[in-house]
């Protein structure tokens, strides 16, 4: 049976494996990632790092830090914290990005960091970006990233591939960002949940890099761990015109090397020649295939506050929902095409943004800025009335200026658009394209550039999956507890996401004590959670539990509130990774959630239930005379609960390699 594109680029980068060794979906596989990518949370990573007992970076090519999330933020604390890590970088010798070179992961690919074939990590949930140019992306938590650099590996589980063929060709005016939102909103059962998605079929063929890298951004929203598009003949295009820029002695914000990023033309050559080992076998075996007909996409918007909730322009302009905030910024939509659809939008229509209405504008990177001034791009949308903003994620993480206010109603070309994200909890925002935002701010209200007629997009063909490996009974370690119990609160919302655990607001303060901490959790999902709450109560939520920010407080806080555990339906992989590498156990009983959906009738947000009983030693628990079983944690999974997380895990480690 052939291997996936994630399958072979996992393999490449496993450590410790025999020359030949298959790497398959499911395995567990120490790896050695090419680069890791930290950004304001390199503050945070830093303290982890010493704590473990290293004092040297064991790869400084492998660490790069880009600094872009709190950039508006010259509070002599902020610039401390930003000083901090580029001294830091200078002592260990990593490349370093100052605030103002642009969004971290724009950044890395700019400057050649992400090349074909490559697994590059971040501590940031939108590395899913890198799969544009045919690497692997994928997040990994704050304490990853510090394993990463005191030893250069970490641990990862091949998840399962998912197939999306995508066929045909765009209809004129249609984007990539049109393409991301039908695929969530039409494949929104969790199809992909916690898979890695490989994008093939002639449609890819017909995308360019721009919309490759929306999309990749974006099946994070959709619930992936990578997108991964084929390397091809748009790849090279796309890198072997980046390759002057490596040349260039003006390359703006590095530290260190130029050997340490970029591409010559000979390695793109060579990766051609080879194009083989970047692409799939013809039999590779996929957890489920996904089929959408790009002919068929017309624009959409998301939600409102739900990414997987999508509704017609058509519809949506008989609605005419009026705004008040317009955004075009963030990772996945404020590149240099981006920047020009809107801008041409503007010359068709001609006009102002409407009275009532605030368009903030931020460019991807300083690159993506002069090249948008150069073109008169810039300029364009400036004299329309957009504010422009310095390049970095601003009011797409809450934070800086232009946040949307309580009943307010926003439209935004940014990637996510949870409740409390992007400002009030009580406002309203809606995802959409770049031309649609600009149309929208200059109308007063959610409207198409140009008119488009509404049809049905996609099918969806399901594979029968992988069969699921027997696994052995597996022994406790000691210290590991047989058994906890407590109340239910159950949390009955499915694809409940970090900031509703954890607020966005809250992330970037490296000062919040655990106390502090805990008595936050769960403010953006439920206020009155923290009344209910009662020490010792086990938290049951619903499918895909931690969707959304890769941040780690979301669990860490749940752990320093004293909740025994959470269980839920499903998790996303990343929630779960930040658990367990923080000591804290989660773990999914779908069955468990149905029993309560059923007996707990129209339960609140979060609502007070009975008491559980939960047998780890035997994979049984209780509740309301009835036992479910639930899948039993791995010794992997034990060894870090039993070290209270990977920080002290890896200390332990250092120190027997010490002596």
């Amino acid at each position: 049976m052939g291997l996936t594109l994630v399958e072979k680029i996992a393999a490449r980068h496993a450590d410790g494996l025999a020359p030949g060794t298959v790497v398959r979906s499911g395995d567990f596989i120490s790896i050695r990632p090419r680069h890791v990518m930290t950004h304001d949370n390199t503050g945070a990573v830093i303290p982890k790092f010493k704590q473990i007992g290293a004092t040297k970076i064991t790869d400084p090519v492998q660490p790069v830090f880009a600094i872009d999330h709190d950039i508006q933020n010259t509070s002599p604390e902020n610039l401390a914290k930003y000083k901090k890590i580029e001294t830091f970088a200078a002592e260990h010798g990593i490349d370093f990005y100052p605030a103002g070179t642009g969004i971290s992961h724009q950044v890395m690919v700019e400057q050649g960091y992400v090349v074909p074939g490559a697994m590059v990590v971040a501590s940031d949930s939108h590395s899913n970006l890198y799969g544009a140019v045919a690497a692997l992306g994928t997040p990994v938590v704050r304490t990853d990233a510090a394993s990463i650099w005191a030893t250069g590996v970490t641990w990862w589980q091949v998840p399962k591939v998912a197939k999306v063929m995508l066929k045909g060709n765009l209809s004129p005016g249609v984007v990539g960002k049109d393409v991301i939102i039908a695929l969530c909103g039409l494949f929104n059962k969790d199809e992909v949940l916690n898979h890695a998605v490989e994008f093939v079929c002639d449609g890819v063929a017909n995308l360019p890099m721009s919309a490759r890298m929306t999309i990749a951004n974006m099946t994070t929203e959709w619930g992936a761990l990578a997108g991964v598009f084929p390397f091809d003949e748009v790849t090279v295009d796309y890198l072997s015109s980046r390759v002057p820029e490596f040349t260039n002695p003006k390359r703006p914000g590095i530290r260190g090397p130029k050997s340490r990023s970029g591409y010559t033309n000979e390695d793109i050559d060579e990766w051609w020649k080879n194009r083989t080992e970047l692409s799939a076998d013809a039999d590779a075996d996929y957890a489920i295939e996904l089929e959408l007909d790009l002919a068929t996409v017309v624009p959409h918007v998301s939600g409102p506050n739900e990414v997987k909730t999508m509704v017609s322009l058509p519809e949506m302009e008989r609605k005419r929902v009026a705004i008040q905030k317009a955004y075009l910024l963030s990772c996945v939509n404020a590149r240099f095409e981006d920047l020009h659809d809107a801008a041409e939008v503007v010359r068709s229509r001609g006009g102002h943004v409407a009275q009532g209405v605030e368009f903030y504008l931020a460019p991807a990177s300083a690159e993506v800025q002069a090249r948008s001034e150069s073109n008169g791009d810039w300029q364009t949308l400036i004299s329309a009335g957009a504010i422009p903003l310095p390049p970095g994620c601003g009011a797409c993480i809450g934070l800086g200026r232009g946040l949307v206010q309580k009943g307010e109603t926003a439209i935004s070309a940014t990637n996510r658009n949870f409740k409390g994200r992007m400002g009030d909890r009580e406002a309203f925002v809606y995802l959409a394209s770049p031309a649609v935002v600009a149309a929208s701010a200059l109308a007063g209200f959610i409207c198409a550039p140009t008119n488009f007629a509404e049809r049905p997009a996609g099918t969806a063909v399901r594979r029968p999956e992988r069969k699921t490996r027997s696994t052995a009974s597996v022994e406790f370690m000691e210290g590991f507890p047989s058994s906890v119990g407590g109340r239910v609160l159950f949390i009955d919302k499915d694809n409940l996401n970090t900031d509703g655990i954890y607020a966005g607001k809250h992330t970037y303060r490296d000062d919040m004590t655990p106390e502090q901490m805990a008595a936050v959790t769960f403010e953006n999902y439920d206020p009155n959670f923290n009344t209910l709450y009662q020490k010792g109560d086990v938290v049951v939520g619903g499918l895909n539990f931690g969707s959304g920010s890769s941040r780690e407080q979301a669990a860490t806080a749940l752990k320093y509130k004293g909740i025994p555990c959470v269980i839920a339906g499903s998790f996303s992989e990343t929630y779960k990774r930040n658990a367990f590498n923080n000591g804290f156990v989660v773990f999914e009983c779908p069955q468990l959630v149905t029993h309560l959906r059923a007996t707990l009738k129209d339960p609140a947000p979060t609502t007070v239930g009975p008491e559980i009983t939960i047998d780890y030693a035997k994979s049984i628990l209780s509740v309301d005379g009835k036992s479910f079983s639930f899948p039993q944690l791995s010794p992997a999974a034990q060894e870090l609960i039993v070290a209270g997380g990977a920080e002290n895990l890896v200390a332990s480690r250092l120190r027997a390699n010490a002596q």
